[in-house]
């Protein structure tokens, strides 16, 4: 009975182990979200579940489950990728210059070729906030997607990309800390510096990690949420207080319900949205055009060029057994910026249209990004046969199983 159920069970452990299944599973929650905000005949009441109001605001607390969702669970994948860069900085890909700069770089271009396009389109317009949104890069769903397209990809290539996103993920918390905060509370805001240089202590004298950082953590969040600055930003902070030598453990505890949890809730209330009934005209909005053209073509353009002229100047060099061709590729994957531009437009606009314009316009961009890319790297890289396929980068940590480990370089 027993070797039944291992049979039965390795299978389903496998699909949640591969890096594929955490894009996927956005895909069909972000499906199943505007089909039932849409078309189910309740769509007025399933949205209303995100937006009612069911918590009191009395404590200075979240009051609406989307609120609670994008600041307070959405701190915890901040804390993941906080502590996924910190790694790099220390001890991985990103933890030398030589290593470091040609990822710095073309995340750079990715950043801000993007943006100058949706200033283009936007500049003087009622959505001109919404800059940051075509910026951004997911990991999720690029390197899910990487690893569908197995060894037409390099491993060079997909350790690239993972870096890339990383600085991208770090870029796009310094715009959100700095360009989208709210009205400045000056008393929460010393309040959040005092617990923060608290925490750092804690790490400095070596104090073992326990209740103290715990009260610390739940106290600068709140202290965070009440002081105008965006209260996810709490995660990576207290990932850069975190000793890297627990970090290992922290994100084994951590990423199942980030990866299973709180992404997929984060997909189902961030795109409960009703489509306009004039959904072809919606494209034809500056907002639209410049969220599309910004993520689809400036992402590939910006890091292609940056990347290029790095190399040109001798700064930095490409991966081994990676091409020009590829780089451009992997542009259009960086391409994908749903978690991030979903967020970065709940906090760029408070009217409920400019939202719903702004997520078509990301989801559509999504689409677009994924299909053109698989159509390129199948015609323009064959698989590749001659290289040492059997180099890994783990993404995430994995247990005593083998658990949750991400091979960069599977088929």
């Amino acid at each position: 009975m027993e070797r039944i159920l291992k049979r039965a069970i390795d299978p389903l452990r496998i699909l949640i182990n591969d890096s594929r299944f955490t894009g996927v599973m956005l895909i069909v929650c972000t499906v199943l979200s505007i089909f039932l905000a849409n078309f189910s005949g309740f769509g007025a009441a399933y949205k209303n579940l995100w937006d009612m109001e069911w918590f009191t605001a009395h404590f200075h607390l979240p009051d609406t489950l989307l609120s609670w969702i994008n600041n307070y669970l959405m701190a915890f994948f901040f804390l993941m990728a906080g502590m996924e860069i910190k790694r790099e900085l220390v001890t991985g890909e990103l933890s030398s210059f030589k290593k470091a700069v040609l990822p710095f770089g073309a995340a750079l271009g990715g950043m801000i070729v993007p943006a100058l396009i949706f200033a283009y389109f936007n500049l003087h317009t009622h959505y001109s906030k919404g800059w940051g949104i075509p910026t951004a890069t997911d990991i999720a769903f690029s390197v899910g997607i990487a690893s569908i397209l197995g060894k037409r990809v390099p491993v060079g290539l997909k350790i690239l990309l993972m870096a890339l996103a990383i600085i991208d993920d770090l870029g796009a918390i310094v715009v959100i800390a700095l360009f989208y905060g709210g009205h400045i509370n000056m008393v929460f805001l010393g309040i959040s510096v005092a617990l923060y240089l608290w925490l750092i202590g804690c790490t400095y004298f070596k104090l073992k990690f326990g209740v103290v950082q715990i009260v610390l953590c739940f106290g600068l969040w709140f202290a965070l949420f009440n002081s105008g600055v965006e209260a996810s930003i709490a995660g990576v902070l207290i990932a850069f207080a975190t000793p890297v030598g627990i970090l290992p453990e922290f994100e084994k505890y951590i990423h199942r319900y980030v990866n299973f949890l709180i992404l997929p809730l984060f997909a189902f209330a961030n795109t409960a949205i009703l489509l306009p009934s004039n959904i072809m005209g919606s494209f034809g909005s500056t907002l639209s055009l410049g969220i599309m053209v910004g993520l689809v073509l400036g992402k590939p353009i910006g890091i292609f060029l940056f990347s290029r002229v790095l190399v040109a100047l001798k700064i930095a060099s490409l991966p081994r057994n990676v091409n020009w061709k590829q780089v451009f590729g992997m542009g259009a994957l960086a391409g994908i910026g749903f978690t991030m531009s979903i967020f970065t437009t709940m906090l760029a606009f408070k009217t409920e249209a400019f939202r719903d314009i702004a997520k078509v316009a990301i989801l559509s961009s999504v689409l677009v990004s994924l299909v053109f890319s698989m159509i390129y790297f199948y015609l323009t890289s064959p698989k590749v046969q001659h290289e040492h396929e059997a180099a890994k980068v783990v993404k995430q940590p994995a247990d005593a199983d083998g658990e949750f480990a991400l091979n960069l370089s599977e088929a």
